[in-house]
């Protein structure tokens, strides 16, 4: 069976959410260059197709699909349709071109993690640094406090060609209100509601982590209170720009 006929028993409702879903995945693949989150073809986007509510069926997300970036691409090269779909084993649907290397992190993700519309991942400097390192970036912003609720913490190293990357994001991510994780050794994964949401925490985790490096550069940081950052966390979540 070809890919394409692998879509044959969707309805149309599903095959539109797919197209819609394609565009959206391409135009946030595209965001990652212009914030110079990433060189060449690095880094990839991807978002849940939510089955549940296009075609009524059971609402567990086991049934859900993913778009993602395909791999090897160049940024200019990328167009809604060469984003290719796979279900939530990675198993690739529909698309001219192999997905993304790191597709099996994005689903594991995906399986285990129901709330998570959106995944990123990127290789942008400065938070890949402190995942070199081995360290969380410490919350001394209340940037940070508003966008990560405490600091960015660091996930297990894995390596790239099974799930073991995305086991590393969940066990790091559930128990934390930081939608980033800096995976040892290797860089940010971020997640959202949404692939603009995740994009979003992606230019948002470079930005802090570019900044408390070069703080660090002057002197030590000053921490930010524990309460402060629960109440920095609160407002901005739940009150600023509703």
């Amino acid at each position: 069976m070809s890919t394409t006929q692998a879509l044959d028993s969707y309805d149309d409702d599903v095959l539109l959410e797919i197209e819609r879903v394609r565009q959206v995945v391409c135009e946030q693949n595209l965001q990652l260059p212009r914030w110079d989150l990433v060189v060449w073809t690095a880094g990839n986007v991807s978002q849940r197709v939510r089955l549940a509510a296009a075609d009524g069926g059971a609402d567990d997300g086991s049934r859900d699909l993913l778009i993602i970036k395909p791999s090897g691409v160049a940024y200019d090269e990328l167009t809604p349709g060469s984003m290719v779909v796979c279900d939530l084993d990675g198993n690739l649907l529909d698309g001219d071109r192999s997905p993304s290397s790191d597709t099996a992190a994005h689903a594991y993700v995906y399986r285990h993690m129901p709330e998570v519309g959106g995944v990123v991942h990127t290789h942008s400097t400065y938070a890949t640094a402190w995942a070199a390192r081995g360290e969380a970036v410490p919350c001394v912003l209340t940037m940070m406090a508003d966008e990560f609720g405490g600091d960015i913490p660091v996930g297990p190293f894995a390596l790239i060609g099974d799930d073991s990357i995305g086991q590393g994001i969940v066990e790091t991510l559930r128990g934390s209100r930081s939608p980033a994780v800096l995976m040892r050794n290797h860089g940010p994964f971020t997640i959202g509601k949404d692939a603009k949401a995740a994009v979003k925490a992606a230019v948002m985790c470079e930005e802090v982590a570019r900044t408390v490096h070069i703080s660090r550069q002057l002197g030590s940081p000053l921490p930010i209170d524990p309460t402060d950052i629960d109440r920095l966390y609160d407002r901005y979540q739940n009150v600023y720009g509703r």
